[in-house]
């Protein structure tokens, strides 16, 4: 898909727990503010200021504390942060009707159908909606303009806070060259520290590779990864109303797979990856869907909603091995395996509201998260990741 002008927009809250609680008291506007809680607590949401004194999400709140002393610790305030993520939205659908809710504080615009015959035009009209958001909500947002959302994305990220930064067609390649490859999606810490020992430390490093070098350090995946170093990205901007938000992680092997019980293992690892956040965040969820692509990139995808939305891992364990059964019909190898929470409950559950082993396992479950954060992932390992 050929694009003349940047018109896909990718919106990205600036800390938005904390900007929602400086909108409703601004007096902690410019302060070093944290959401979370103090007992047993993560600090889901800290301000610019906090973050320089290294303060940072998912950080026990005890140890935030020992390191910014003077941090304001602010509860979560129930269903504000629903009602402003819906303002937000409206606001942007007063631009363009294609606008894709990835998250409370994330999302896509296709401003393409608006007539825009410049970029100039284009930016200037973005512009206005930065600023409306900020006159009617009083929280920041910073934009990436581009001509397609892998670009879009890496860019609103790039200059926050109140970011805006547009990467004009033609000169995608220019603009990823001196990035990391970290800025990638789907390239994480590990990956990336993997990737450094090579002597692979910029995008750039990965557009002057040749295809041997690709295939050795990617495995199957080295196309999907060289698109993305050169800007390339076919994916349209979906209007379909989502969740209010969804968690959602995937791996692409480096060699197509079909141990059906390494790809389980795989698959639970996500969930204990993902339900951390989850907490961190103050939500639950209902649904996991996993999703199976194979190395044509064919795709199947299965879900299950369970009785009572949970921030817990115990009660999804059981359904991946069902989901990877009914959406894995042609037992040939795979490429990539992914899972994905939605369903989300924006209420947060206060530990008062657990009784019996439920309590117990949320007790457990805040320790380990605790322990991880402090000393690293590999502090616990959970018996779902022992290869047996």
């Amino acid at each position: 898909m050929t694009r003349e002008l940047p018109t896909i927009v990718h919106l990205d809250a600036d800390a938005f727990f904390v900007s929602v609680e400086q909108a409703l008291n601004p007096s902690l506007r410019g302060k070093k503010v944290a959401v979370g809680g103090r007992e047993r607590g993560i600090i889901s949401s800290a301000s610019y200021e906090a973050r320089a004194c290294g303060v940072y999400t998912p950080m026990p709140t005890a140890r935030a504390l020992k390191v910014c002393p003077d941090l304001i610790l602010v509860d979560h305030s129930s269903g504000r942060y629903g009602e402003f993520s819906r303002r937000l939205f409206d606001l942007c659908e007063t631009l363009t009707p294609l606008v894709e809710r990835r998250s409370v504080d994330e999302g896509f615009l296709d401003v393409g159908p608006c007539g825009f015959k410049t970029a100039p035009e284009v930016e200037a009209a973005v512009r206005r909606l930065q600023k409306r958001i900020w006159d009617e909500l009083q929280i920041t947002i910073s934009f990436g303009l581009a001509a397609n959302k892998l670009l879009s994305a890496i860019a609103s990220k790039l200059n926050k806070p109140r970011g805006f930064t547009v990467v004009q067609p033609g000169a995608e390649r220019e603009f990823l060259a001196p990035l990391s490859i970290g800025k990638l999606p789907g390239i994480g810490a590990k990956t990336e520290e993997s990737l450094n020992a090579r002597g692979i430390r910029l995008i750039s490093d990965l557009q002057g590779m040749d295809e041997t070098r690709l295939k050795a350090a990617f495995g199957t995946g080295w196309r999907e990864v060289f698109a993305m170093a050169c800007g390339r990205d076919e994916s349209v901007v979906e209007t379909e109303e989502g969740e209010a938000k969804s968690y959602s992680q995937q791996e692409t092997f480096a060699t197509d797979i079909i141990d059906f019980a390494e790809i389980e293992r795989v698959a639970k690892g996500m969930i204990d990856e993902l339900m951390p956040k989850i907490r961190a965040d103050g939500k639950r969820v209902r649904t996991i869907t996993i999703k199976i692509r194979y190395p044509n990139f064919e795709q199947m995808s299965a879900g299950h909603s369970i009785d009572v939305a949970s921030d817990l891992e115990t009660p999804f364990y059981p359904w991946v091995a069902p989901l990877l059964k009914k959406a894995w019909t042609q037992r040939r190898p795979l490429r990539l395996v992914s899972v994905r929470f939605s369903s989300v409950d924006d209420q947060p559950q206060q530990l008062e509201m657990f009784s019996g082993s439920d309590e117990k396992r949320k007790r457990l479950a805040n320790a380990v998260d605790a322990l991880k954060a402090k000393r690293g992932d590999s502090a616990v390992v959970r018996g779902s990741q022992i290869k047996r």
